[in-house]
């Protein structure tokens, strides 16, 4: 099933400012909310759509590789993208700080509880990373699978994320007991007025740690070097980002990972350029191949292939091969490969290729749009070089 357009999900145009497309999202947020569509599994499909439109659009990174290559950019294939590793949890994390907890919890009755209690996911999401990725002409035309090493924050195996050097030195938060809120009840002329808010003690987590452990000195995480695999759909571009969901550092004290942000770029061919789906070849050929003809062999992205040169080719003429190009990324589309032809003139000659290349200066054949005298030209050419 395709995907919608990230700017039709949030009801905003494509020249939308961030203020406009921040409003736009918490507007659609707050009408598909869990909370106020129970068991409303349409709903809860249409609040994290929404989450995923926002992640894009608010970034301008991944808005503007989202506005050049739609969802392929932004996505790839399966594994990659947006919001495809997005869950509930990470979506409640980010309400705090997107819309502040006082504006969601006044709504939703203090925010929903999650992961042992608080209003917020525990720990701190860990940071996105950047990574380049070259791939060579070929592997571009059919896809590839890298296995790349990242050097980066892991979950601590010892205290397994959680920072503290055993269960007896996690503690419930004696200021919020444990929901990760604090509310507040302020007198206003028209009367009370409550407030919801982040815990200060344990900054939402709703629990405390009386003893760190000794391997992460408490973030629940340590550098390190990680392999990760990577399935790159054919024809990407170069400076395309793919984002890989969930492969960034770690976050804090069990906080959900960051994204792993995949850029493209192409290796050089030696012999062939790229131009948007097609392959371009400068194809140079002698004067005897341009005027009796040849079978010539050309590099391809995927091998060698023969071509037949007409007699009498011009230079300027361009050959196509159908088919022998890239593909569109996730489209059936695929370009064709261009030979461009040059007719190499010799920069040296014989005095014997001199004389022969003077008999010939006044042949009318040798004249621009000659006269169809072809049979007499072809075989005084052949007489004289054959």
């Amino acid at each position: 099933m395709s995907k919608r357009d990230y700017y039709e999900v949030l009801g905003v145009s494509k020249s939308a400012s961030a203020d406009e497309i921040k409003k736009a999202y918490r507007k659609v947020a707050m009408q598909f909310h869990p909370d106020r569509n129970p068991g409303d599994k349409e709903a809860e499909e249409k609040f994290k759509e929404a989450a995923e439109a926002y992640e894009v659009l608010s970034d301008q990174d991944k808005k503007a590789q989202y506005d050049r290559f739609g969802h392929a950019g932004v996505n790839g294939n399966r594994g990659f993208g947006g919001g495809q590793g997005m869950n509930m949890d990470d979506i409640f994390s980010n309400f705090g700080d997107i819309f502040g907890d006082d504006i969601f919890g006044s709504f939703f009755g203090g925010g929903r509880q999650r992961g042992g209690g608080g209003g917020r996911a525990r720990g701190t999401r860990g940071s996105n990373l950047r990574i380049k990725l070259k791939m060579n002409y070929e592997e571009i035309a059919k896809g590839a699978s890298k296995t790349v090493k990242v050097k980066k924050y892991t979950p601590c195996s010892t205290c397994s994320g959680s920072g503290a050097k055993d269960k007896n030195a996690v503690q419930t938060c004696g200021t919020c007991n444990g929901s990760g809120q604090v509310r507040k009840v302020t007198n206003t002329f028209l009367g009370q007025m409550q407030t919801v808010g982040t815990c200060p003690t344990c900054n939402g987590e709703g629990s405390t740690i009386t003893s760190k452990c000794g391997s992460c000195k408490g973030e629940g995480r340590v550098y390190a070097e990680e392999t990760v695999s990577i399935d790159i759909p054919a024809g990407v571009q170069d400076g395309m980002q793919l984002s890989l969901s969930g492969k960034g550092n770690a976050g804090e004290r069990g906080g959900s990972n960051g994204d792993l942000i995949v850029l493209i770029e192409e290796e050089a061919h030696a012999e062939l350029q790229r131009d948007n789906l097609n392959v371009i070849y400068d194809l140079h050929i002698s004067f005897p191949d341009a005027v009796f003809g040849a079978n010539i062999e050309v590099p391809t992205i995927d091998g060698r292939a023969k071509i037949k040169i007409p007699q009498g080719t011009q230079p300027g003429k361009i050959f196509r091969l159908k088919g022998k190009g890239f593909p569109a990324i996730n489209s059936y589309e695929k370009g064709d490969q261009l030979i461009h032809v040059n007719v190499w003139t010799p920069q040296e000659l014989t005095a014997e290729e001199k004389s022969m290349i003077e008999k010939l200066k006044d042949s009318k054949n040798f004249a621009p749009n000659p006269e169809k005298s072809e049979k007499g030209f072809f075989a005084k050419v052949k007489e004289m070089f054959g």
